[in-house]
């Protein structure tokens, strides 16, 4: 399939922030403007692979409020203490939660489905443990990549797929856009997520939050003016401004988020459209 003219979707890592891209696939709808490739990391695997399944935003919507729930953390606090404290022993394969659970509510979602019962290619991207090398998962279960892609290393344990020991696609790359670049799209939008930064720092967690925060934006913005710079392809940032710190496990703000991200969306729709009927600037 050639992907001229084709929107490409990448969305990058942020936990249930990535739920604002259901917001771009509402506001694509509503134009009746269709993707052809959808790229997911981390979090954003997840609303990849419900967008390349061709699940309505609606019903997405209501597969994350039953996803993403208190209980899928159980035990994480107690566990951490236990860590740090060296009553227990941790190797690379430990995690701080039992992620039974949210294997559990994964599997109810996509169960057996496969790569090959997607509406459009779906590209899920990972992290080898030993290496660091991206793995780009494209066959097989999309239960599997998805697994292996929101690894958070010591939340969740790592899960292996073939011979490799697969973790969060964020750590080698937390906005794959180069993935759709090399599967021929000429037209990407790509969800990214600015961190909240810290006026006060009055403790260790608001210094160390600030700063990664900071982090993680100078990346997204390299990220963004390097393709840009290097390819051919149009890409179309779209960041959601959520005015307010949400937290990356804040299930109670998805509604919002989901808002937030059909905002951003909407003020690139009429240019992906003209995009997508052919018109290049």
């Amino acid at each position: 399939m050639t992907m001229k003219n084709r929107l490409s979707i990448v969305i990058g890592s942020g936990g249930v922030l990535c739920a604002a891209s259901l917001g771009l696939s509402k506001a694509l709808r509503r134009e009746g403007l269709t993707p052809g490739m959808a790229v997911g990391c981390s979090g954003g695997s997840i609303y990849a692979a419900l967008i390349a399944l061709g699940f309505d935003p609606g019903e997405a919507e209501q597969l994350t409020l039953n996803l993403f729930t208190g209980d899928v953390f159980d035990g994480y606090t107690s566990n951490l203490k236990s860590a740090l404290s060296g009553e227990s022993r941790f190797t690379e394969t430990s995690s701080l939660i039992d992620d039974n659970v949210m294997y559990e509510r994964l599997k109810i979602v996509f169960g057996e489905k496969t790569f090959s019962d997607t509406v459009f290619p779906l590209y899920i991207v990972a992290t080898d443990l030993y290496t660091g090398e991206r793995v780009v998962v494209s066959t097989g279960k999309i239960l599997d990549a998805i697994r292996a892609s929101i690894a958070i290393p010591m939340i969740f344990s790592p899960w292996k797929i073939g011979e490799r020991l697969l973790v969060d696609g964020a750590v080698c790359d937390p906005l794959p856009i180069d993935v759709a670049i090399q599967q021929g799209s000429d037209l990407i939008a790509a969800v990214g997520f600015e961190m909240p930064t810290r006026k006060r720092m009055n403790s260790y967690t608001a210094v160390t939050t600030h700063f990664n925060s900071l982090y993680m934006n100078n990346i997204l913005k390299s990220t963004f003016a390097f393709y840009n710079a290097v390819h051919h392809a149009e890409i179309i940032p779209i960041l959601p401004d959520f005015e307010k710190p949400v937290g990356t496990f804040d299930t109670t703000q998805i509604p919002f988020i989901i808002a937030q991200g059909e905002k951003a969306a909407e003020e690139h729709i009429p240019y992906i459209k003209r995009l997508m009927e052919g018109e290049r600037p």
